[in-house]
């Protein structure tokens, strides 16, 4: 054996071991990250939703603004703590966010819909009344009927050791979550309307900080009455702002608006000079959101739910047990074919094919890929295609081989001339594949992207095991398998037209000479 084969059969061997202890059920920790099954909507179940960017004054928004607005709804999709969700744009100005194992799916929503604006506003000598709507110096709360935009890139404000209300009304209904700046259309709009005094409606109130000068926010519990809190810390600079505001303003109300409306409006009893407060009013599920969205940001184009749908399980554990089953004996019945016609190659490609599944899988959990059905059928089509490179290699090799050729040679120069047809047919799948992704990601078609990456990724791996794993297993079996007979090797006795093709000698060069 070569002592460049013996390297490569140990590399083999090193990344097989390695690919079936990633592939064995369960999660691992490889390189810090955890290697684990990503499975989509399809197969776990989830939420989809679809999001439509408002048009403020007859324009539509940017490709830039939408690009933030996606990222800004993310993260705050990520604070959920879900696996792999998939939050991408979808022409202009909509935004496709799946979220696969959700288990409460008005939360959620409630995290990404609103907008986010967190305004403390100075109140002057009268409270605010809970969910009333407010103009402030960062836009009123309603532009041409429509909605406010002047929402600043921040993530909720919230006050400092914003004191416990004394004599505010306490939110029975905090509209943490409600809409962005909602539309007269909306009945949330039409209700804080009507609860919102006409004075008030002609007046614009100064915002003294916003969710951006919020450094840090988490849901808390109150220690003296064990409500729930947003409790918050102020960066340096509106730590200062704060307090010289509240120093000021001792025995003066303080209100929060969320998205023009208020969520409380506490009376200001000392400065607040250290730069830390809770935010009050809120139920458990609305402090988690409102940290989330103070975290996160706000979002700088108001969005529309255009739909929602609670997607269930396509497949069962019965019926994912079923299918792998039929993959199995799928795969059976190729492996036999090869073994059939081209025997010991064959074999050999069956070896191969099984590492080419253990690598693909461990990448797939390594990424990770999320799981679909149309994921899953790319990685069936890929599997296809590595027969297929097999059969091309196996076809020129019984070519070499009745030509007369010795099987060392034979396999060097069967590779050699099936590689140009492998890498050509490959590559123009690897290309329609890019555009594939390319078309899955621009119109938010998830299907058609996850078929398009397992089938990249399957295909890649393919030519490695083809070209690299095949020819290796093959020269190991040569060193290893002593006969003459060439029958093994797929050839018959009516093929070989030349009585010395039946030899396992090498071809000797040899010179014509004429006389």
């Amino acid at each position: 054996m070569r002592r460049s084969t013996l390297y490569s059969l140990i590399f083999i061997i090193i990344l097989t071991a390695f690919a079936v202890w990633v592939d064995l059920p369960g999660s691992r920790n490889v390189f810090g990250r955890q290697a684990e099954v990503v499975e989509g909507l399809d197969l776990q179940g989830g939420l989809q939703v679809l999001l439509q960017a408002r048009h403020v004054g007859g324009k539509a928004p940017t490709r830039e603004q939408m690009e933030e607005v996606r990222q800004v709804v993310e993260q705050r999709v990520n604070s959920l703590g879900l696996t792999e969700p998939v939050v991408q744009l979808q022409g202009s100005d909509r935004i496709v966010v799946e979220l696969p194992g959700v288990k409460d799916p008005e939360q959620a929503i409630r995290t990404f819909q609103g907008t986010g604006l967190l305004e403390f506003i100075d109140a002057g000598d009268t409270p605010l009344q809970v969910g009333t709507l407010v103009n402030t110096t960062l836009g009123p709360a309603i532009t041409n009927g429509n909605q406010n935009q002047n929402s600043t890139k921040n993530g909720t404000p919230t006050p400092g050791t914003t004191p416990t209300p004394e004599s505010t009304p306490q939110a029975n209904q905090t509209p943490v979550a409600a809409n962005v700046t909602p539309t007269p259309e909306d009945p949330q709009f039409q209700q804080a309307l009507q609860a919102t005094p006409p004075e008030q409606l002609q007046r614009t109130y100064t915002t003294v900080i916003t969710g951006n000068d919020i450094a840090n926010a988490r849901p808390d519990f109150d220690p003296t009455t064990g409500e729930p809190v947003v409790s918050f810390e102020l960066k340096p600079e509106a730590a200062k702002k704060f307090a010289d505001f509240t120093t000021q303003n001792v025995g003066k109300y303080l209100a929060i608006a969320l998205d023009k409306k208020i969520i409380s409006s506490p009376q200001i009893r000392d400065p607040i000079t250290n730069g830390r407060g809770v935010i009050t009013g809120v139920t458990r599920e609305e402090a988690r959101t409102l940290a989330i969205q103070i975290r996160s940001g706000s979002l700088s184009v108001p969005l529309d739910i255009i739909s929602s749908n609670t997607v269930g399980a396509t497949l069962g554990n019965d019926s994912v047990q079923r299918s792998i089953r039929a993959g199995l004996i799928g795969i059976g019945a190729v492996a036999l074919f090869m073994i059939l016609y081209y025997r010991l190659p064959g074999f050999v490609s069956v070896v191969a094919l099984a590492i080419y599944a253990a690598v693909v899988f461990a990448l797939f959990k390594l990424i990770p890929v999320t799981l679909t059905l149309a994921g899953i059928a790319g990685f069936i089509l890929s599997v296809g295609m590595a027969v297929d490179a097999n059969v091309l290699i196996f076809a020129r090799l019984k070519d070499e081989l009745r030509r007369g050729r010795g099987l060392i040679q034979a396999i060097d120069v069967g590779f050699k001339n099936a590689w140009p047809s492998i890498r050509d047919s490959n590559i123009s799948t690897l290309i329609t594949c890019a555009i594939l992704i390319w078309f899955g990601s621009r119109f938010g078609a998830s299907v058609i992207k996850g078929f398009a990456i397992t089938l990249a990724i399957g295909v890649i791996v393919s030519m490695f095991t083809a070209i690299f794993v095949t020819r290796t297993l093959l020269q190991v079996v040569l060193s290893m398998v002593h006969t003459r007979n060439l029958w093994i090797w797929g050839i018959g006795k009516n093929q070989l037209p030349e009585p010395e093709g039946r030899t396992l000698q090498p071809a000797k060069s040899s010179r014509t000479t004429q006389a």
